[in-house]
């Protein structure tokens, strides 16, 4: 391999062991970017980092602007209330009614320490409502993180990876876990982290109706918001809309990151939308853990505020402003991203052009759209041992096994990190990668 390679394959195994990943299909996000900063610095290659979902454009600037005048004017020096700025509270309310076509009271859009602040304190609240509902159900493959925080709450959980079961398959395996009568609430993100898999309006259905009979809420993981480029949903206040299972039931949450859509990762501000009814339902047993037994109260006086006095409190200003640009139709935010798919789609070319095959490549019964991730796979090779020889050849992603997913023999792949100037480099070190394994 040597000869072909891009990185000395003892240089790879020396820092794999020195990390103490004994197994890179079990390593977690941060271990990989650890690792290939480490031979990054050590080799002065430049890798094709594929490994961290990393915004990869410039923060909308109608955000810093807004909030460097919220900056000037002190806000830094006071504690933002914990239920959110008022204006940015109205524009949530604003952006859920124009971009998902949901009636939401500004009062149930709560500011966030991003989504997974928001999922943590969704599954502290409703996974302690109903004392004879003690299980999370994580429709898998998802955000790694998630099971985490689950296992740190001390929560149960179970998953199931959903590829097997699109369409009307899904009723039944859903039915097989809630009909067990402990499953508090469900958790998923579309588009998904980390196939990019995407629920259609019939699946979204299911889910709500299912919610509905099982008295179940429904967690949707928003982050990658209007991303699935098949659907221009970029025209405020018409059809096609975001779809949602807040269409179809009125027991859900909905987290929102501003992280990609905005790139607006660094300022950790995210939303929790709950449904009106939602908010404002009574669950005795939020008794033995909070004030109140409304959920709505729990959940901000409770356990957000139990996490953080607030939400940083000049970004949430920002925020603000860039959701009234997306409504008053001044800023084409999903046109902004919509680079991200083209990447996907010339990348995705050159991995099955030199002998890789996409995992999951279908959505029900139509090709998978172009986003933000995709995953990959190379013949006869398991997952773990993919990465590592990846790595060798100046490529870096994750294991799909910490994910969830039943395709321990696959990657998941990021496109944010990967510039239009390296993507001859990528073709090129794929095509030395399936010179040297196809003939092996």
């Amino acid at each position: 391999m040597e000869k072909t390679a891009t990185v000395n394959s003892e240089t790879v195994s020396d820092l794999i062991r020195k990390n103490n990943l004994a197994d890179l299909g079990k390593a977690n996000i941060r271990d990989i970017v650890r690792l290939v900063n480490q031979l990054e610095a050590s080799t002065g290659v430049q890798y094709i980092r594929m490994e961290m979902g990393v915004p990869g454009l410039d923060t909308c600037s109608i955000g810093i602007e807004a909030e460097k005048e919220a900056l000037d004017k002190g806000v830094a020096s006071g504690y933002p209330m914990i239920e959110g700025v008022s204006v940015l509270k109205k524009e949530a309310s604003r952006f859920v009614k124009l971009f998902m076509n949901i009636d939401v009271d500004p009062g149930v859009c709560i500011p966030t320490v991003g989504s997974l602040q928001a999922s943590m304190a969704a599954f502290m609240t409703v996974g302690r409502a109903d004392k004879n509902k003690d299980t999370v159900l994580l429709i898998d493959p998802g955000f790694p993180v998630h099971k985490q925080q689950l296992a740190v709450l001390g929560i149960n959980y179970e998953c199931f990876d959903v590829y097997n079961y699109r369409g009307d398959k899904l009723r039944n395996k859903l039915v097989s876990h809630l009909s067990a009568g402990n499953i508090s609430c469900i958790l998923y993100s579309n588009p998904n982290n980390p196939a990019w898999i995407c629920f259609s309006e019939k699946e979204l259905g299911i889910i709500g109706e299912l919610a509905n009979k099982y008295d179940t809420v429904i967690l949707e993981d928003l982050a990658y918001f209007g991303m699935d480029f098949r659907n221009d949903i970029s025209v405020p206040g018409e059809p096609p809309y975001q779809v949602t299972v807040a269409s179809y039931t009125p027991n859900y949450i909905l987290l929102l990151s501003s992280s990609k859509v905005f790139s607006y990762a660094g300022q950790r501000t995210g939303l929790m939308v709950l449904s009106d009814t939602l908010f404002g339902r009574s669950y005795p047993g939020l008794k033995r853990f909070y004030t109140s037994d409304k959920l709505g109260y729990a959940m901000v006086y409770g356990s957000f505020y139990s996490l953080s006095a607030g939400t940083n409190h000049s970004s949430q200003y920002g925020l603000a402003a860039m959701l009234k640009a997306a409504s008053d139709g001044t800023y084409n935010f999903v046109e902004n991203v919509r680079e991200y798919g083209e990447r996907a789609a010339i990348m995705k070319k050159m991995f099955t052009g030199n002998g890789f095959r996409i995992v999951y490549d279908m959505d029900e019964d139509m090709p998978i759209g172009d986003g933000f991730y995709f995953t990959v796979s190379y013949p006869g090779m398991p997952g773990g041992k993919l990465l590592e020889n990846l790595l060798c050849f100046g490529i870096s992603a994750i294991s799909l096994e910490i994910t969830g997913s039943t395709r321990k023999e696959g990657l998941r792949a990021c496109v944010s990190q990967i510039s239009r100037d390296q993507l001859p480099v990528l073709e090129e070190r794929l095509k030395r990668f399936n010179e040297h394994f196809g003939r092996s």
